[in-house]
């Protein structure tokens, strides 16, 4: 049974209620800050810790009024904060703070979060396509360049080709990770007019997050702009998988396909369909991302030292970002781990051409027993096009050339026999897992 997508972890970290307990638990640390340095009464600190998050629906009827999401937050936490005196604990929360300084803060927590999902997710392919790679080394088919045969190769090959490529967008990824994993509590325009350093640090420490160096009111955009394009390119590398199985499972070619489950229907019409559904759902995955990514870039420039454009644009892109590369990543390690391979469709494929494939192997061989290369060229390429002409075997053209090979030049084998050096590169990938 092919396991389905939930959004369990994904979805309930970009949920409402996540949002907001992040939010709280920045502004709790940050009044936990100004209660070491002295300014926050550690009675009233206690009172602030018994806050609760406040319910989203809260936040949206003070919102209503207010059209200002922080401070219906803000109210609505306050609100929760137990008093028992005139002056009330909750006026310390918030203190010194701007709006961007909670909003960019709890981003740079709720995007690391989300991003060491997908991370693991790419691992986990990077781990399936290595596996499959390994357990088909051996299984030769043709390679194609220009959608044209080409010359012999392995299936284990192609997927290593894919393993080494998802296991570059991860590395990028990881990279990317670090650089939106910062935070920011400087102040309205960054100067720390009115709040300590110390509490910038302090709250970014326990939250796992460097400090952006120089904050003007917003961490630097550029920090999602490489996020988001870091999950574009890995998306990009998905979408090649995708698409190579789709090509594999054209009637014509059916070399690969990816998993048909008990009771699943092609067609509505036609009920003999097996269609690659799930590979041209990659591969649509992998545009939304690219269409993304450039939103982010966007978002780069701003006027000063802030505006809110980006905003409304990361409210859209950034979770719908990691859903969607979450879930195409889902999809991918599903194709991968339940892909069928029909090897004698391989091999049948292999010899379509009646051994056009081996005429490097010709070439070779006359160069080497002293024909000039562009007169060795020009033979087989005659011999080549009169096969491709009149559908008779390539030997038989090259023998009516008066051209004559071993036997073994029209093997697979020979173009394999340098083959192990790849595989042991690929060792090498999986030990670095």
């Amino acid at each position: 049974m092919i396991p389905r997508y939930t959004l369990d972890e994904m979805g309930a970290l970009w949920s409402e209620e996540a949002k907001l307990a992040t939010w709280v638990e920045v502004e709790v640390l940050a009044c936990e800050a100004h209660a070491e340095l002295g300014i926050v009464p550690r009675e009233d600190l206690d009172a602030i810790r018994g806050g609760t998050v406040p319910s989203a629906q809260r936040c949206a009827e003070i919102e209503a009024t207010t059209n200002h999401d922080v401070i219906a937050f803000l109210t609505a936490f306050m609100e929760t904060i137990p008093s028992a005196g005139d002056e009330h604990p909750g006026r310390w929360v918030h203190y010194g703070m701007t709006s961007s300084d909670l909003l960019d803060t709890a981003l740079g927590v709720m995007l690391t979060r989300a991003t060491d999902l997908v991370l693991a997710k790419a691992q986990r392919l990077v781990g399936a396509l290595r596996t499959r790679a390994e357990e088909h080394w051996d299984t030769v088919c043709v390679g194609r360049t220009h959608g044209v045969q080409a010359e012999p190769t392995t299936f284990g090959h192609k997927l290593a080709q894919f393993a080494f490529a998802v296991d570059r967008g991860r590395r990028r990824l990881d990279a990317a990770r670090r650089a939106v994993a910062v935070g920011s509590i400087s102040g309205a325009v960054g100067t720390y007019s009115n709040i300590d350093p110390f509490v910038e640090d302090y709250v970014c420490q326990r939250l796992g997050l460097a400090v952006e160096p120089v904050a003007t009111q917003v961490v630097a955009r550029d920090r999602h702009a490489e996020l988001l394009s870091a999950l574009a390119i890995l998306g990009a590398s998905v979408e090649q998988i995708g698409l190579e199985i789709r090509h594999l499972q054209r009637t014509e070619v059916r070399e690969a396909e990816e998993p048909f489950g008990a009771g699943q229907k092609g067609s509505s019409a036609m009920p003999h369909k097996r269609n690659p559904i799930t590979c041209e759902r990659i591969c649509g995955l992998a545009r939304v991302l690219r269409a993304n990514a450039g939103a982010a870039i966007e978002n780069v420039a701003l006027w000063h030292e802030r505006d809110i454009t980006h905003s409304s644009v990361e409210r859209v892109i950034l979770p719908d970002s990691l859903i969607a590369a979450d879930y195409q990543l889902h999809l991918a390690i599903r194709v991968i781990e339940g892909l069928r391979v029909f090897e004698d469709r391989m091999l049948a494929n292999l010899e379509a051409t009646g051994g056009l494939v081996y005429s490097s192997q010709v070439l070779l061989h006359l160069v080497e027993g002293g024909m000039p290369r562009d007169d060795a060229y020009k033979v087989v390429q005659t011999a080549a096009m009169r096969a491709w002409g009149t559908g008779a075997p390539f030997r038989q053209s090259l023998a009516e050339e008066g051209v004559d090979v071993p036997e073994e030049t029209f093997s697979a084998q020979q173009f394999l026999r340098r083959h192990d050096t790849v595989r042991e590169r690929l060792a090498v990938l999986g030990n670095q897992q």
